[in-house]
């Protein structure tokens, strides 16, 4: 049993990064805002020639498409007066492959989520006075998170190019994600 107490307790440490950093991967995902934010830093109506209402119309398809049962992304937009398909084939299958990222995430969301809750409601039933512990492990988990948010802005103040180069090779077992920007 006390096995079993201590692996609960080092669980809940270990969940609430996760659920932090995937509570924040979806919000992003999910925030037209986040994708606005993108269109107007890199200028892309110009880039593009696509119309702000058009890059706007996308983004939100994108959001759907994210949280679709749809196996391919088919988004249109109006270039010129015409009819153009947004994405070609490379990039669609890519945007299947990050559709299947955040699912994954979505799973890890609702499973961390899950075991927090859980683990709250049981430790409290059993002991009603146990909101101290419970506030220890949540001060444990929000420092390992701290820890892990400075340890990747060190590496990518450091480098970058090769921790989106590990992002893609850890994330992806294609090259799909080589677009041509």
């Amino acid at each position: 049993m006390k096995y079993f107490n201590l692996l609960s307790k080092f669980l809940l440490v270990v969940c609430l990064p996760v659920l932090f950093l995937t509570a924040s991967i979806a919000i992003a995902f999910n925030s037209q805002w986040v994708y606005q934010r993108g269109f107007n830093k890199y200028d892309i109506e110009v880039v593009t020639g696509i119309e702000k209402s058009e890059l706007k119309k996308a983004s939100q398809e994108l959001i759907r498409y994210f949280n679709s049962s749809e196996e391919l992304a088919e988004i249109t937009v109006i270039k010129n007066g015409q009819l153009f398909t947004l994405f070609n084939e490379k990039e669609v299958l890519h945007l299947k492959d990050v559709k299947d990222l955040v699912n994954l995430d979505y799973t890890a969301l609702v499973l961390s989520s899950l075991y927090v809750l859980g683990f709250c409601a049981v430790s409290l039933a059993l002991k009603p006075s146990g909101q101290g512990m419970i506030l220890r492990k949540f001060a444990f988990g929000s420092l390992l998170t701290l820890l892990a948010i400075t340890a990747t802005g060190i590496i990518a103040l450091m480098d970058f190019n090769w921790l989106f180069l590990q992002f893609h090779l850890i994330s992806f077992t294609n090259d799909l994600w080589l677009l041509d920007p």
